[in-house]
């Protein structure tokens, strides 16, 4: 079966959706505003600044001309070849041979040459930031665990470096809470690893939970291999690079856990608790690890001995596409309630169950119920969630869970928004407007 073959079996129809559900009027919709009070580091001092936070890192046990790994490879962080390359820019000055190395886990088809054009894909090539890259899925075992005799691997072009530094975004993770999520530590411990470390976490997190996990792997690593620091990155709720700082590794748990508090505090909400349908522009790699971010959705349904996140409370989720550069893997789709054909005609069936089989979360890849247009899965959405009046329900769309400053909202959202401070009204509510069963309207800004 080819992916129109599998669209046209799984896709329900606009007039079958109609009219199992008597074409239900649709509330009106606005546009409101998140107001978020930032200070962005200028785009013409990253470099600049990438190159200061690397110089405070204590490099005396690199022998003079020693060879550096740089752990690069997460998606979706503003700046990065800018900040790689300010990273290379101060070892260099500093007499030293930085490499790149591909710290991203199975990512890439879990193929060397596969992450080399993530990298590539990420802006981060050679040319761009002055160094060579190294790819391979190689990796060397550094040692066990001493209670659970879990192996320890890392890359082998990394170990067998003089020094180390991990170059990440902290950041909330979508799978867990802990001292320390997203950030330089789950780098070493999950990205370093490849393929095969990945999959040996994400297994052991089942019986041993990824909060207890990642600090004391990470303690082994650093003892273990010349890690000598870290370059931590945070990013505000525009997605802009707020904070570029070098960390010891004597910071990697408790530096990172004050880095990750700033995270959570700045990190892009949706600013009401209670929702009765979100729908989803689109969602992918890129956009957050389960492609719609579990702390914005308040779902959590697939992780791993975790709770779900206490709010917002969503009735149901629709999303409606796949971002570009996710190339079709579509993990964490199995969080959403009704999804648009859109997904799976783009779907890379193997990428997605390989990314899943990896984390050990299968269940995030089941495919919701699939319908034909825009309109279709509005109606199903508002169909299921109990009587519905149009002046009082409560719909939000927004771009994804990253881009989450302008959004479309029903008339009982846009009426708090006015009593609010933290939002304000752009767009009065005007009926939605469908082209061939899509949406219409954009958001006016550049994620439109």
């Amino acid at each position: 079966m080819d992916g129109n073959d599998a669209v046209e079996a799984l896709s329900v129809p606009e007039a079958t959706i109609l009219d199992a559900c008597g074409d239900p009027p649709l509330p009106e919709m606005g546009v409101i505003e998140q107001v978020w009070d930032t200070d962005p580091i200028p785009s013409d001092e990253v470099r600049e600044r990438a190159a200061g936070a690397a110089e405070t890192l204590p490099l005396d046990s690199v022998p003079e001309g020693g060879e550096i790994a740089l752990g690069v490879g997460s998606r979706g962080i503003a700046n990065l070849p800018e900040i790689v390359a300010g990273v290379v820019d101060a070892l260099s000055e500093a007499g030293y041979e930085p490499f790149v190395f591909p710290a991203m886990g199975s990512h890439g088809g879990a193929t060397g040459e596969g992450q080399r054009e993530m990298l590539n894909e990420l802006g981060v090539t050679e040319e761009a930031i002055g160094c060579e890259i190294r790819s391979s899925m190689e990796v060397v075992e550094v040692g066990r665990t001493p209670e659970r005799d879990v192996p320890v691997v890392a890359d082998a072009n990394a170990a067998a470096a003089d020094g180390i530094v991990p170059i990440n975004r902290v950041k909330p993770h979508t799978d867990f809470d802990g001292v320390v999520e997203s950030g330089l530590s789950k780098m070493l411990v999950i990205g370093m690893g490849k393929q095969r470390g990945a999959k040996i976490a994400h297994e052991w997190a089942v019986d041993w939970s990824f909060r207890k996990m990642i600090p004391e792997i990470t303690e082994q690593l650093l003892s273990e291999l010349p890690v000598v620091g870290g370059v931590a990155i945070v990013e505000d709720q525009h997605d802009d690079t707020s904070i570029l700082e070098g960390v010891p590794p004597s910071g990697f748990l408790d530096r990172e856990a004050e880095l990750l508090e700033t995270a959570y505090e700045i990190m892009p909400k949706i600013p009401f608790e209670e929702v009765d349908v979100a729908v989803f522009d689109r969602q992918g790699k890129d956009v957050s690890g389960q492609g719609l971010d579990t702390n914005v959705i308040g779902r959590r349904p697939f992780a791993i001995n975790e709770p779900e996140p206490e709010s917002p409370r969503i009735k149901r989720i629709y999303v409606r596409g796949l971002t570009e550069t996710t190339h079709g893997n579509a993990m964490g789709v199995g969080s959403a309630d009704v999804i648009h054909e859109d997904i799976v005609a783009e779907l890379d069936a193997p990428t997605t169950l390989i990314n899943a089989l990896t984390a050990s979360t299968i269940r995030g890849v089941r495919l919701p119920p699939v319908v034909e247009t825009d309109r279709a899965g509005l109606v199903a959405a508002l169909s299921t969630i109990g009587v519905v009046d149009t002046d009082t329900v409560r719909v939000l769309r927004a771009p994804d869970t990253m881009r989450l400053h302008r959004l479309h909202a029903s008339p009982a959202l846009v009426e708090e928004a006015r009593s609010r401070e933290d939002l304000r009204v752009v767009a009065e509510p005007s009926p939605i407007a469908f082209e061939d069963g899509a949406f219409a309207a954009g958001y006016g800004e550049d994620h439109d």
